[in-house]
């Protein structure tokens, strides 16, 4: 069972083109849109540049995507 982490903006990203995602559009300041486009769902992505992104952020964007933490830390 892996363990939530912080990641980088990059280990996000990759996680979530295997989630279906996409980019969408810049957000307000370092936040970026990513939408799915079988069922319209659309999460900001903080891209802090030389930061790693907090748990509770990456939990977050966990709970918008609607996977369990396991699934999304072994992609």
């Amino acid at each position: 069972m892996p363990r939530l982490t912080e990641l980088s903006y990059q280990d996000i990203v990759r996680r979530l083109k295997k989630c279906g995602f996409r980019f969408y559009r810049q957000g307000k300041g370092s936040h970026e849109l990513w939408v799915r486009d079988e069922d319209g769902k659309a999460i900001p992505v903080p891209h802090y540049r030389g930061k790693t992104i907090r748990k509770g952020t990456v939990k977050a964007i966990i709970k918008e995507i609607g996977v369990s933490v396991d699934m999304f830390m072994k992609l």
